[in-house]
């Protein structure tokens, strides 16, 4: 994702913040109800990869498998394809045949409710995505919206609204970029409050250039993480580690679920990310969540 990328990263400052107060409460009124085991789920922006033909996914295959292959390696997508289109129930009915029924879609909201009518006389595009998304049955995990920098706190009655009004059947999280959001401390408190009132997670972005958004403040007991990587620098594998310890701590505390979404620029540099990530969450917690690995090819032309 673009939001927050800095091309330079000399003077920014990768250490997580500590929790806000607030987390605690959230995490101990949880602790009594967390499953056991709870879920961690990790994943990609897309399963389209043609880059990891011939290490994570099989030579030759088909692009109508990807999905089925993606699904091997990770078990969730942050699904981006719906931000641009409703998909209909065919394309969902395929979506939902290719994969494990551990697995977990979180769709985006589509652009023309989110950022191209604001949430403003969107009710009828809503109930169709909702509906939509029915196709997918326990497959779906936690569908995101993710409002524009544009979308400040002036329109906060207009986002309770909406909020208030979505279809209690999607477990939704919501994203906020505008940087009013995070500098007033009790215009956060209010939209915080709001959003635990209404069992809706609010996303943590953890992106170079807008420390703001990693506001470590869970609204309920799962937490929905979107992060920019920069190319498996150290400070990639730090912020690994550093994010491990974390959701290892939330869980201990009470946090019922997380999502974990990693964003490279080259593809190919996501699942080595996920698998030092996975790594480490399961020395501190003992969740076996199984990381992408590289995958046998069959040899052609051998004799032997």
């Amino acid at each position: 994702m673009d939001f927050g990328r800095l091309s330079d990263l000399r003077y920014v400052d990768f250490r997580l913040p500590a929790d806000h107060p607030e987390t605690a409460v959230v995490l101990a009124r949880a602790l009594p109800t967390q499953p056991a085991p709870p879920a961690v789920y990790v994943g990609c922006p897309i399963w389209t990869n043609k880059a990891w033909l011939g290490s994570y996914f099989p030579l030759g295959i088909k692009d109508a498998d990807y999905l089925h292959h993606y699904a091997r390696q990770f078990n969730s997508i942050e699904l981006n394809t719906t931000h641009y289109r409703i998909p209909d129930a065919p394309t969902v009915r395929k979506w939902r045949e290719a994969v494990p029924a551990s697995f977990r879609f979180c769709p985006k909201i589509p652009q023309i409710i989110s950022h191209d009518r604001a949430l403003y006389n969107a009710d009828d595009l809503t109930t169709s995505f909702c509906r939509a998304l029915e196709g997918l049955g326990p497959t779906l995990g936690h569908a995101f919206l993710q409002l524009p920098p544009t979308f400040g706190p002036e329109h906060l009655r207009r986002l309770e609204r909406y909020l208030v009004d979505f279809p209690a059947f999607v477990p939704l999280a919501v994203e906020l970029r505008h940087p009013g959001w995070f500098s007033d401390a009790g215009l956060l408190a209010s939209i915080t409050a709001m959003l635990e009132a209404l069992n809706k997670p609010l996303v943590i972005s953890d992106v170079a250039g807008r420390r703001d958004a990693l506001h470590q403040r869970l609204t309920t007991p799962t937490a929905f993480v979107r992060l920019n990587g920069h190319g498996l620098i150290d400070s990639d594998f730090r912020r690994a580690d550093d994010w491990a310890a974390r959701i290892a701590g939330w869980l201990e505390a009470g946090l019922h679920t997380a999502y974990v979404f990693i964003h490279q620029k080259d593809i190919l540099h996501s699942p080595l990310w996920a698998e030092h990530f996975l790594r480490r969450l399961h020395e501190l917690t003992g969740m076996a969540v199984q990381p992408p690995r590289v995958i046998p090819q069959p040899v052609q032309g051998s004799l032997f």
